[in-house]
């Protein structure tokens, strides 16, 4: 029963979503190491262990189990309560020292003081006495001596030749005795600036002067922000150093508090792509973890399909790492998602054989389920558990989903998570209901000014048109599809575009016609909006109450922003914003013209044009030309729109094209002896 209480107490304390974060150890608040005592019997004990554990490995390596992997029970406990510990007792060790130093002092100023002296005086005495007993401690009167040099070296106002001198001072007090300073609160920051200022020789000497203590440092609440900084401001020798001494250990410091952010940094900054398959393979068992030789370059897949009894282990040791992790809040790690990335690439190459263990590693990840999402790693393994499950499970996932919308759509890999969605499950009602927040006319225009969250909305209208989407994108989410419809998605793939399509079309309008002029006019200012906002006008629905009321509506909210008005002002959208002229032109061929880059001509193709565009929007643009003054049409941006008008109601044999040929006619002289290219092509027609 402790177990699974504690095992309850540590899932209610998961992190936070945040997609846009950055795993910084740094960030974190240090937690409290236990006492000296305490650390040295741990130490001694995890060492013991260790050495238990490999000499079993090298008596029987072809055991079909992971003595990594089934860590004692004794020694889960033993880190499970020292987590405990740390978490209740919020008083660092130098804390600790200072109230018993305090208290002892206090008594002795009583003893000595019976006639009770003034507070102020008392305090002075206290302070006195404190001051001597941490001179008495070890290497008391040396830490003192680097504090005070320490406060100068961090001071921003320090010359470099000063820092360079005080850097020297300080190594030289502290050479001896750096094993007592790295794992104190405010002497491993002292050791910290040192690493920072120094130059790349002595940085390698500190390094080598810690080998034998990373471990250690990794899983203290003080000594992993050195460590941090020895692999930061390190060397590729120095972060080798650091990588060997890890290795074989990376697990176990996976299931510890303060340990797993050193991994993570050490696998996401520090990292080559050779060290980080050597840190994946650990995961896959001890035979992996011991021998760094191991697989060689195979792939988890080439292992796994060599030897059924590999594949058996190798899935046992991920799934346990994988769960240990998840369970103590640490989901959101990019190293975790490579390791849970590498067990859905198992699950998934037999999915009917593998369906209990998939459905135990959705049911592990529903709650955390957006968790995954701001990483690389994290959004394929996000995608193919939605592909993989069954519509009950894709319901709970959608659900977890739901309350990060903003984070999920605005994100690099979120975005794709969303589209899958809108590829593969089949209740289009539970899906749009679950996200139709977007469209509110608060959050579309952020949405639709970003590259990758207009990219779900883009997919509605356009499919996985070349034109947004990459060969690589189109081809991740073509598998995904595949998988889904080897499973659980049943429905037509267009049948369920057209029905979300359907759904989205009227508040998307709505969004978009509600816009005050001022912020109307920012979203027509941007290139990425208005492009969409294009693809919208051109989107064919059967919609009544689309083609016949919201879309003449947009349209005309368009043509007040970038037709009407002084088009030579600076701040006319025409004049100011060069895209703007493409949008038009987008808009005045319609569905029914096409631009032939081999002949270099417009030409009409076969397809019904929706209402108020085409050739009815190039004449609505002719009548406004000809009311103002075309002379200012004849240049810059506005004269290639111009020419795009003239074309479409050439092709489509238009009475108003003569109108506007008889205006241009009045400045042939000009229009011919004009540099502007638009001006020269204009000329052409007359």
């Amino acid at each position: 029963m402790g177990n699974k209480t504690k095992g309850t107490k540590r899932t209610n304390k998961q992190v936070d979503t945040n997609f846009n974060k950055k795993l910084k150890t740094t960030n974190e608040l240090p937690s409290s190491p236990l006492s000296e005592s305490e650390e040295e019997d741990s130490q001694e004990e995890e060492e013991q262990k260790d050495a238990e554990s490999s000499s079993e490995d090298d008596l029987d390596m072809s055991e079909s189990e992971d003595e990594l992997d089934q860590l004692d029970e004794e020694e889960q406990q033993k880190d499970e309560d020292e987590h405990e510990e740390d978490e209740e007792d919020k008083e660092d060790e130098e804390d600790k020292d200072d109230e018993e130093d305090d208290a002892a002092v206090e008594n002795d100023v009583k003893e000595s003081d019976p006639n009770k002296k003034s507070s102020k005086e008392q305090h002075l005495e206290q302070k006195k006495l404190l001051a001597e007993r941490k001179l008495q401690r070890k290497s008391g009167v040396e830490i003192q001596k680097i504090k005070s040099l320490w406060e100068k070296l961090r001071d921003s106002n320090t010359t470099k030749t000063q820092k360079d001198k005080l850097c020297n001072e300080i190594w030289e007090l502290s050479k001896d005795c750096i094993n007592d300073l790295v794992l104190k609160h405010d002497a491993s920051r002292v050791v910290q600036t040192l690493v920072k200022y120094s130059n790349k020789q002595r940085r390698l000497i500190i390094t080598q002067s810690l080998k034998g203590s990373f471990y250690q440092l990794a899983t203290s609440a003080y000594g992993k922000y050195l460590l941090i900084k020895l692999l930061h401001y390190g060397s590729k020798e120095s972060r080798q150093l650091i990588i060997n001494e890890l290795h074989g250990k990376l697990r176990k410091l996976m299931r510890h508090r303060e340990g797993a952010y050193v991994v993570e940094d050490l696998f996401v900054l520090y990292s080559t792509a050779e060290q980080k398959q050597q840190m994946m393979r650990e995961f896959w068992g001890s035979q992996f973890a011991y021998f760094k030789d191991a697989g060689g370059n195979k792939t988890v897949i080439d292992i796994v399909n060599e030897n059924s009894e590999k594949k058996q282990l190798i899935m046992t040791n991920l799934y346990n790492t994988i769960k240990a992790s998840v369970e103590k809040g640490s989901t959101g790690f990019q190293i975790l998602h490579a390791a849970m990335k590498e067990y859905t690439n198992i699950l998934i190459q037999d999915i009917e054989v593998n369906d209990s263990s998939i459905r135990e590693f959705i049911d592990l990840l529903t709650e955390q389920f957006a968790e995954l999402v701001h990483t690389q790693e994290g959004s394929d393994v996000a995608n193919k558990l939605i592909a993989m499950a069954n519509a009950k499970e894709r319901k709970g996932l959608i659900k977890s989903l739901k309350s990060h919308i903003d984070e999920l759509i605005k994100n690099e890999y979120g975005n794709l998570i969303l589209i899958n969605l809108f590829r593969c499950v089949d209740d289009t009602v539970l899906v749009f209901k679950s996200f139709n927040d977007i469209f509110t006319i608060d959050k579309f225009p952020n949405i639709i000014e970003s590259k990758f969250s207009r990219r779900p909305i883009l997919y509605l209208f356009k499919g996985l048109n070349g034109k947004y989407f990459s060969p690589s994108t189109k081809k991740q989410l073509d598998e995904y599809e595949e998988v889904a419809y080897r499973k659980t998605s049943k429905k037509d793939k267009e049948t369920r575009k057209a029905e979300l399509l359907e759904k989205s079309l009227i508040p998307i309008y709505n969004s978009l016609i509600e816009q005050p002029n001022d912020s109307m006019n920012k979203i027509l200012s941007n290139n990425m909006s208005i492009q969409l906002i294009t693809e919208l006008l051109l989107t064919k629905t059967e919609s009544s109450k689309v083609n016949e009321e919201l879309r003449p509506k947009l349209i005309e909210i368009i043509f007040e922003h970038t037709v009407k008005g002084d088009i030579l002002e600076d701040y006319h959208l025409l004049n100011k914003t060069p895209f703007i002229s493409r949008a038009l032109k987008s808009l005045i061929q319609g569905n029914q013209f096409k631009f032939n880059n081999k002949s270099k001509k417009l030409e009409k193709i076969e397809g019904e044009n929706n209402p108020n565009l085409g050739v009815e929007f190039a004449e609505k643009v002719v009548d406004e030309i000809i009311s103002t003054d075309v002379e200012k049409w004849t240049s810059n941006q506005a004269a290639f729109v111009l020419v795009s008008t003239i074309e479409v109601l050439e092709l489509s044999k238009s009475k108003k094209v003569n109108s506007i040929k008889k205006e241009l006619k009045k400045h042939k002289k000009e229009l011919g002896k004009s540099e502007d290219k638009g001006s020269r092509l204009l000329s052409t027609f007359i």
